[in-house]
């Protein structure tokens, strides 16, 4: 097969661009499109990272080329819900920052602007690296400098994606708040949905617990499946050990929302003994001198949840 290479330098960042005759022999390739990096596993398109106005991906697709989020708000497709238009594809923001909420979006939010990729590597393993700023609403204090990277490959037909993010404080100390409005999030595609769904999908976590009961509960890993075209598909998300207040709780809807959020114990927390749990219970203070790491790990995967194994696959990323 014949390979022409193409370099291209993007923000400081040289870039291979491939051109293929066939498919490409490379594993995990990163290209570039009209300018936007996208991720490829075996020649067939993983993911592509869109950065307004925030960094997400979409579209994101599984191991059989079943599309596996929702197309809105990025595109308005027949019969697809249009709530929560800022559950973009795949993305990581948080509600409350120093009182500053990036979950939502709009003016009186803020907002997170790509500045700078690192680097983008293709081999056995593709890497994409970047630089991001949590900026006020004023669109010049920046609160948090955040240090982004998307690893990925194929493994015995299961697609993964490893992200890492580490939160560095820019303005002074940081006060991530108690808030169920966050943070690591994922809008599966609309046939998968529990609810509303196209044959119903399920939920399931690693505790046994199933559908709508694991909204709030704290798990290692949750894996939600369901129908796209004539295929049951699934994707699990593993929350690794070394996250801040591992096992985390799962902010995992039955109307398709799937985020990690170690923040929101206020809503999540059943009241014990008729008390109020406090509304800064969660709040999580970032010294200036500081940062926090985040570790997470998507297996997309054909079929339901019984046809990995799940224990495993967590015991195996935990090392």
């Amino acid at each position: 097969m014949k390979v022409l290479f193409k370099n291209i330098i993007i923000l400081g960042c040289l870039i291979p661009l491939l051109t293929l005759s066939a498919k490409s022999a490379i594993p995990a390739e990163v290209r570039i499109s009209d300018g936007q990096l996208q991720a490829y596993l075996n020649g067939k398109l993983f993911f592509a990272c869109c950065k307004d106005p925030k960094p997400y991906l979409y579209p994101v697709y599984g191991p059989s080329g079943k599309l596996m989020v929702r197309n809105f708000p990025m595109k308005k497709v027949e019969g697809e819900e249009t709530d929560h238009p800022h559950h973009r594809g795949l993305w990581f923001t948080h509600g409350k920052v120093n009182e500053v909420d990036y979950w939502l979006e709009g003016a009186k939010q803020g907002k997170i602007i790509q500045q700078e990729i690192v680097s983008a590597v293709s081999g056995e393993k593709g890497s994409i690296k970047t630089i991001n700023h949590w900026i006020k609403p004023d669109k010049k204090t920046v609160q948090l400098k955040e240090e982004r990277e998307l690893q990925f490959f194929e493994k015995d037909g299961k697609w993964y994606l490893d992200i890492n993010i580490t939160l560095i404080p820019v303005e002074g100390d940081i006060t991530l708040g108690d808030t169920k409005e966050g943070t690591l999030g994922f809008r599966v595609a609309e046939s998968m949905r529990v609810k509303g769904g196209l044959n119903k999908g399920h939920i399931l976590n690693s505790n046994g617990i199933k559908d709508g009961a694991t909204w709030s509960k704290r798990a290692e890993w949750v894996d939600y499946y369901g129908p796209v075209d004539d295929q049951i598909v699934g994707v699990a998300i593993l929350d690794h050990p070394s996250n801040l207040r591992h096992p985390t709780w799962w902010h995992v809807r039955d109307y398709g929302l799937f985020a990690a959020n170690p923040f929101g114990i206020h809503d999540f927390e059943p009241k014990k003994d008729g008390e109020k749990t406090s509304p800064n219970e969660g709040n999580y203070l970032l010294k200036k001198d500081d940062q926090l790491t985040f570790k997470y790990r998507f297996i997309f995967h054909d079929g339901p949840s019984d046809t990995i194994d799940l224990k495993v696959e967590f015991e195996e990323y935990s090392k």
